[in-house]
């Protein structure tokens, strides 16, 4: 039995709103949702967008994906795209309407996210709560509305740099800016049993934080805040910190260079990630003005965390 129909078509990423804007305002078909996501993550040049913290990473082709409860009308649905072409300026290339399967969709997205160990850390689903290993420590993260479930790259080396540096029992004054899911925070606050503040400009990731670390039993040392940068004046009355880690994209990491050496005590670690390889050079330049040296660094895939002093 088929319960939903999805439409997709891939645009440049300047044009994606627009199309996404089109399908949402038509009165028919009556659309479900839709959604904008890279095509070829990592493949095109970087963009120049309005927006400098959600944004700054976009590359140049997206994949435009709307779903409908029934089957769409094919002629409905090019007019709406044309109009879209015309006011935009752009071509929508591979348009396709296909039925999707009658699926309960979040479980299946759970069942296709494998647990993934990270230096002492084993990141699993509550699906697979029968796999976690002995003497392993344990991070509960599911699938869900924000990032960091621990299989991204850029949070697994996150991941793997708090299992080498954190000493069990050892307090440290941590701060995890860009949090998402939490899982970083943590992952910290199992290790030193002392309050780990977590901050995120979104307020969804916020209370996913929230939620995750009362699932993992460590509720009451993890500290959750909305806050663009160090904005929220919570961050900033706990400084200086021991250890930053800030998980979030190359363009704010630079932004933030200056703000990190207010506040990260001398000598304290920074650990950076949300960094493509070939924008390593633009964080540790921006870092290296503010008094700060690459100690290491872990590439994973297309994808390399940083560690820094100063």
């Amino acid at each position: 039995m088929t319960a939903l129909w999805k439409l997709s078509f891939i645009v440049p990423y300047e044009a994606a709103e627009n199309f996404s804007d089109a399908l949402e305002a038509a009165i028919w078909p009556d659309v479900l949702a839709v959604s904008m996501t890279e095509a070829e993550p990592g493949s095109s040049p970087l963009v120049k967008t309005a927006s400098e913290w959600n944004e700054v990473e976009a590359h140049g082709v997206w994949r435009v994906e709307a779903l409908y409860a029934e089957e769409p009308e094919e002629d409905a649905l090019h007019e709406i795209v044309a109009r879209a072409e015309k006011e935009s300026g752009a071509k929508a290339e591979g348009f396709r309407i296909e039925p999707m399967p009658d699926e309960d969709w979040v479980t299946r997205s759970l069942e296709g996210l494998e647990p993934v160990r990270a230096g002492r850390f084993f990141v699993y689903g509550s699906h697979d709560a029968d796999k976690v290993p002995a003497g392993a420590i344990p991070l509960l993260v599911d699938a869900g509305q924000a990032f960091g479930t621990g299989h991204h790259e850029t949070t697994a080396g996150c991941l793997e740099y708090i299992s080498e540096l954190v000493g069990t029992g050892v307090p440290l004054n941590v701060l995890d800016i860009g949090t998402g899911t939490g899982v970083l925070a943590i992952a910290v606050a199992k290790l030193t049993r002392v309050n780990v503040l977590a901050s995120d400009i979104d307020p969804v990731a916020v209370t996913v934080t929230r939620a995750n670390a009362k699932a993992n039993g460590v509720g009451p040392f993890v500290t959750a805040l909305p806050a663009k940068g160090f904005g929220n004046p919570g961050l900033r009355t706990r400084a200086p910190y021991d250890l930053i880690l800030a998980n979030i994209l190359a363009r704010p990491l630079v932004s933030l260079a200056p703000a990190f050496r207010a506040h990260l005590r001398p000598g304290g670690t920074l650990i950076l990630s949300g960094t493509l390889r070939t924008q390593e050079p633009m964080v540790t330049s921006a870092m290296r003005m503010q008094g700060f040296k690459l100690v290491s660094r872990k590439p994973k895939g297309d994808w390399v965390t940083l560690r820094m002093e100063g």
